[in-house]
């Protein structure tokens, strides 16, 4: 659970937690994270490199700034496009 300052709300998380390094945050309270995955492709006998960029509730006890790797959770639908929320700050930029 993810405490918002202002107005002392919390968010409940569940579900999935995922790591992703944020790409983007210029939106007020909103992170772009990006995952980068490797998937396999049985007919090839090959793995191929994705990326995910998932928008992420971005806390203002947290503040993730772009180029920070940062903990993820699931929660419930905030906007349109976001349903999750930042948690925890793994590493800064340029650690």
């Amino acid at each position: 659970m993810v405490d918002e300052k202002s107005g002392g709300k919390s968010i409940r998380t569940r579900g999935a937690v995922m790591e992703g390094r944020v790409v983007k945050d210029r939106a007020k309270k909103t992170v772009i994270v990006q995952r980068d995955l490797v998937r396999p492709v049985p007919k090839y006998e090959r793995s191929i490199r994705v990326r995910s960029k998932v928008p992420a509730h971005n806390p203002d006890g947290i503040g993730a700034k772009a180029g920070d790797w940062v903990q993820i959770e699931e929660c419930r639908k905030l906007s349109k496009t976001k349903a999750w929320v930042v948690t925890k700050v793994l590493r800064k930029a340029g650690e």
